[in-house]
């Protein structure tokens, strides 16, 4: 009986502790999370016209990007002209106080930037903002 109870604890002794591992762990992959930098892209790549006295917007939660080829891109998805309205509206559902800010492309046609804002209206956003370069 006593053999067991030695060749137990013997065992006991030689198991390696992961609680002190797993609490460094964990508390690295806190500090990553909280210190890393979300932005937020439409997807594409744009070139945007000059506007020096454009003005920096903080709160954009839904980013749509207009290409030169008049693609709609929201979300890194390109989006059908006729679905825009829907897209905006649940992106505005899941942030209402967020704005829109559309970036259009320099070589893009006005049409398409009417749509994308009449989308915006039609939904219910009431901010809406284009994005410039400010060089």
């Amino acid at each position: 009986m006593r053999k067991k109870t030695l060749l137990a604890q013997e065992e006991e002794e030689n198991e390696i502790n992961l609680t002190p591992m797993l609490d460094v762990v964990f508390i690295m992959l806190i500090f990553f999370i909280v210190t890393a930098s979300f932005i937020k892209e439409a997807g594409v790549q744009v070139e945007r016209p000059d506007a020096p006295t454009g003005e920096r917007q903080e709160d954009a939660a839904i980013l749509i990007a207009i290409r030169e080829n008049d693609e709609i891109w929201i979300d890194r998805k390109e989006t059908d002209p006729r679905g825009v309205r829907s897209v905006i509206e649940r992106l505005h559902a899941e942030n209402p106080k967020g704005s829109i800010v559309i970036q259009a492309d320099e070589n893009s046609t006005n049409e398409m930037l009417v749509v994308v804002m009449e989308a915006a209206k039609q939904a219910g956003v009431a901010n809406v903002a284009i994005a410039t370069d400010t060089d």
